[in-house]
């Protein structure tokens, strides 16, 4: 399979982003589990094995300003229905360096394959872990092109004392090589605060297509 969206992802991580041209780059699925799009600032990564000519060809029909052509509602349409798949949301895409020594809080590792957060989380990554705080819950695992993905969830009793800030931390402790990456829902203005207090960084925004 293509390696050209783990290279991508990897060069943005040092802050090499494509160039801010206007242009859009198509190139194949990183593996069938994965297709999507990635909007950089004044670049796109169409990342899916549609023919890049129709894929083009989409998005100079797009009725949206050319730069945003990419994320526009009819475009992803199109390109769910071509693909034969689904989307759940357009989320900001975030990166951090992972950090040394152990967490700042205490986990306890869940290995249940039938607990709702692995459950979910096994459909979108592999080589899935998933830790138990007290209020909380921490999955990291394998997503689009082999990177290290965090998600987290918070009780709602037990929010505003700052434990969604030291899961999204632990992550940082937890994953392994280099780097761990987060998405967040731009609305989710709660979640993009934890994640950014905890030294994620913007990347992107992301389009992920699932397929079934």
């Amino acid at each position: 399979m293509s390696n050209e969206v783990a290279r991508i992802l990897a060069a943005a991580t040092r802050g090499e982003f494509p160039p801010p041209d206007g242009s859009t780059t198509v190139v194949p699925q990183p593996n069938p589990r994965d297709a999507g799009v990635l909007a950089f600032t004044a670049h796109s990564v169409v990342f899916t094995d549609a023919d890049p000519e129709w894929v083009r060809a989409e998005l100079a029909a797009a009725s949206s300003d050319p730069l945003a052509a990419s994320m526009n509602p009819g475009f992803l349409y199109a390109l769910m229905a071509r693909t034969g798949r689904h989307m759940n949301t357009i989320d900001l895409l975030t990166v951090a360096d992972t950090l040394p020594g152990p967490p700042p809080l205490e986990l306890r590792e869940i290995d249940d394959p039938t607990h709702p957060r692995v459950a979910r989380a096994l459909k979108f990554r592999d080589e899935v872990r998933v830790w138990a705080a007290d209020g909380g819950v921490l999955a990291l695992g394998r997503g689009v092109a082999g990177r290290w993905e965090a998600a987290i969830e918070v009780d709602e009793e037990v929010r505003h004392r700052g434990l969604g800030r030291a899961l999204a931390t632990a992550a940082r402790h937890l994953a392994p090589g280099e780097v761990v990456w987060a998405q967040q829902s731009p609305g989710n203005a709660r979640s993009v605060r934890v994640f950014q207090a905890a030294g994620y960084r913007p990347v992107a925004s992301e389009a992920l297509l699932v397929a079934g």
